[in-house]
């Protein structure tokens, strides 16, 4: 047996462009044959990316992944362990890992167990693989996973029965609060009970909704942590084995971010991934004084730069001086290009217009919405006439029970908030100043009563209970699927319970329509929380 170093590649992909990731797969390869590396780990599907949802069902992926093989084939003297789409000749589809020496297969492992649960519909894509990838080199015996598979204990124990000394297991695993930390956790624990050698590889970078973290880490048999590599961090980090000590010396650990850094960080990267691949030039939000759209443009900003970022304060009469002085203030302090718009004749015109039809009813949300509407129009014709993405700044609290507009404040192609709750934007707020020589978000945006500024003196509670009652009862209710009942029995009050989750499940339809944004928390809207628009459920137990 002899000591050896491994490379893992925590990468990532761009989806569908599997010549390009064959390419930085290929230098990534050469740069840990220069650090001296005898075998490199990609993440899950490298080679086309994560998920990559119906793009599997094209008919050239096969002949695509075929030629991104033939660019692997070139790197030399080092082991590939590499992630890609394995259609066989009787038409089966397998997510699988092949491992290559020289250009030669040296043996291909198909998944075994296959999410479909929360984000993931892989039995809509794949076959289920059943056999075992066991191969020796340098005198040590691996074995390969992926993902899934090793959260199925039986199948990591039928690994371990074949004498395997370490499991190399190929990861894309999507983010959400506290999921870096609970996967190392487990892993200690499964590495420890089955006196297995845990070498696990993570996709890292940001994809439409979902944001993977890397987080890449190996594990000893003994249960200790060789190598963690940094949350969001796109790179190759190496562990060395020692065949003297049957062991994996203790490399770089990086520490794990607190919460709110690890939300901030990765709303960062999502955003900057999903702008740049998308190929916007930059974006464009509108500032309104207020802490969401404060937030929203701090984290575009830290993710594509100032002279990227456009942001338009629109005030109507209703709007409050010191909103119109707090948005140029933090405008000013992040060095963003920043106009004013008045959309006084855009309301007026539209009121004069409808006049005919309204006559003299009274003023309601009507007109509050026809602001919205204005000040979306104005965003959508700047976006058009420059190219820049419209960033809508809606959170997850007003999404949730429809405290939002349609086709106005929801207007936009990617919402930066739609998974945080409002009182963690809050905090993210508080968190982005902490670490500024200078606050970027002024103080009165985060301490003055959140008001939607539609009509005279309006404040957030007038329509909906204070933010840290609403959130908990939408937590319960959203996160943890909780009853009606089993939340007034927690101890709120019967008739909040009842008007918020009513507001939840009617606006159903408002978030259909709104803009993608990245998931934070175990259940998002979006693709793992989908509830039919039109039916008769009834609240209650």
């Amino acid at each position: 047996m002899k000591s050896f170093k491994i490379a893992l590649a925590q990468f990532s992909p761009h989806i569908g462009n599997l010549d390009a990731n064959a390419q930085k797969m290929l230098e990534q390869a050469n740069e840990a044959k220069k650090q001296h590396a005898d075998l490199i780990i990609f993440p899950e599907l490298s080679i086309l990316g994560y998920p990559a949802e119906d793009l599997l069902l094209r008919p050239s992926l096969n002949q695509r992944t075929k030629q991104a093989f033939e660019q692997l084939r070139e790197i030399k003297d080092i082991v590939l362990v590499f992630g890609f789409v394995n259609e066989t000749e009787d038409g089966q589809r397998f997510n699988s890992a092949a491992v290559m020496k020289d250009g030669n297969i040296l043996g291909i492992y198909n998944k075994q167990n296959l999410p479909n649960y929360a984000v993931f519909d892989e039995k809509r894509y794949f076959d289920e693989g059943h056999q075992h990838l066991v191969f020796e080199y340098l005198g040590h015996k691996f074995g390969v996973l992926i993902c899934e598979d090793l959260w199925s204990l039986p199948t990591v124990q039928q690994l371990a029965q074949l004498n395997v000394e370490t499991a190399l297991v190929l990861n894309a695993s999507p983010y959400e609060v506290g999921k870096p930390q609970h996967r190392i956790q487990t892993m200690t624990k499964l590495a420890k009970q089955l006196h297995l050698n845990v070498v696990y590889v993570n996709q890292v970078g940001g994809q439409d909704d979902l944001i993977f973290d890397g987080t890449s880490f190996v594990i000893n048999q003994a249960g200790n942590v060789a190598l963690q590599a940094p949350t969001y961090q796109e790179g190759l980090f190496y562990a060395e084995y020692d065949a003297a000590q049957k062991h994996f010396k203790t490399a770089e650990i990086s520490p794990a971010l607190d919460t709110l850094a690890e939300i901030y960080q990765g709303l960062v990267l999502a955003t900057r991934d999903y702008v740049q691949r998308s190929g916007f030039p930059g974006v464009i939000l509108g500032l309104s004084g207020g802490i969401d759209s404060a937030l929203t443009l701090a984290i575009a900003v830290d993710a594509i730069g100032a002279d990227k970022v456009q942001a338009v304060m629109m005030p109507y009469t209703y709007t409050a001086q010191i909103s119109v002085e707090d948005a140029a203030e933090q405008a000013k302090t992040l060095g963003v290009t920043f106009g004013i718009a008045e959309i006084h004749p855009i309301v007026n015109s539209f009121m004069q217009t409808l006049y005919p039809f309204f006559g003299n009813s009274p003023s309601d949300t009507t007109e509050e919405n026809l602001q919205a509407r204005a000040r979306g129009t104005i965003l959508m014709g700047l976006s058009n006439k420059f190219g820049n993405l419209v960033l809508s700044t809606g959170n997850k609290s007003e999404l949730a029970v429809g405290y939002c507009t349609l086709y106005g404040d929801m207007v936009g192609g990617y919402a930066v908030l739609k998974d945080v709750y409002k009182t963690i934007v809050f905090e993210l707020a508080k968190y982005r100043n902490s670490i500024a020589d200078i606050p970027v978000i002024p103080e009165r945006v985060i301490t003055r009563p959140p008001s939607a500024e539609l009509r005279p003196d309006q404040k957030d509670q007038d329509s909906l209970p204070p933010y840290e009652v609403l959130d908990a009862i939408l937590y319960a209710y959203i996160e943890e699927d909780q009853s009606q009942e089993d939340i007034i029995g927690k101890g709120f009050e019967r008739a909040m319970v009842e008007k918020v989750i009513q507001l939840v499940d009617r606006n159903e339809y408002k978030r259909r329509q709104g803009a993608l944004g990245p998931r934070i928390s175990s259940r998002a809207f979006g693709r793992e929380r989908r509830y039919p628009l039109v039916n008769g459920w009834k609240a209650g137990i």
